[in-house]
This record gives C-alpha cells, structure tokens and sequence, in this order.
C-alpha cells in the first residue's frame, strides 16, 4: 500500500475528512473530529491508528512492522509500516479497527448519523 492508496482507503469510510492540524507534512484521517489515522507526507512509509490496548501488544509482538504510537500513547496507538510483510488485507484492517475504534466512542446520535452515511 502506497500513500495514494492509504488516502483513497481512509476517505471511503463513512464521514471521513482530511486535514493537516499538525503542520503541512503530516495528513490527518478523523470521524466527527476525532482522529482515527495519522501519516507523516515526508516518508510515506508509516501511520499511526488507535487499537485496543490487548490487541496492539498481540500485534507487536507477532509483527515487526506494528511499533507502539511514534508521538502517540503507546497504549492505544500504533504505528504500522507499510513497506514489510504485511498484507493490503492487513493493513486494512488495522485501520478499520481504529475507525471502528473512534466510531463506538462517540455519542450515539453521531454513530447513528454515521451510519445513516454508509447506508444506500
């Protein structure tokens, strides 16, 4: 997965925006405000999603490309290199869980707004 396809994958997900908070090299994902992926344009190598804690170390432990957070609380975040063996499939599903992850800590009214989104 490039970066060009990392951004294309992000923003299909329901409610999805862009920007850039953080300074013009790093590219933020976020659902209702809330940041759910974060890369950094200079490499385009890595990016940062949330997980749940137990998770995070199981995926660590088993792959070397998932780090804890780089900048981040190394609990609940990870930083997941792209240029190694993980899978397309892989690492579409590390950032679907920390879509996932934001999603179902937002307030009802807004997880149902979201959902109504992806609804036809």
């Amino acid at each position: 997965m490039n970066i060009e396809e990392l951004r294309d994958y992000c923003l299909q997900k329901p409610g999805t925006t862009e920007g850039f908070p953080f300074g013009e090299d790093t590219l933020v994902f976020k659902i209702a405000e809330k940041l759910f992926l974060l890369t950094n344009l200079q490499t385009g190598e890595r990016f940062n999603v949330k997980c749940d804690p137990e998770w995070a170390v199981e995926l660590r432990e088993r792959y070397p490309e998932v780090q804890p957070g780089y900048h981040m609380n190394k609990k609940l975040w990870n930083t997941v290199y792209m240029s190694g063996s993980l899978t397309r499939k892989q690492l579409c599903e590390m950032i679907d869980h920390s879509y996932e992850q934001v999603v179902k800590s937002l307030p009802k009214k807004i997880q149902a707004e979201i959902a109504a989104l992806s609804s036809p």
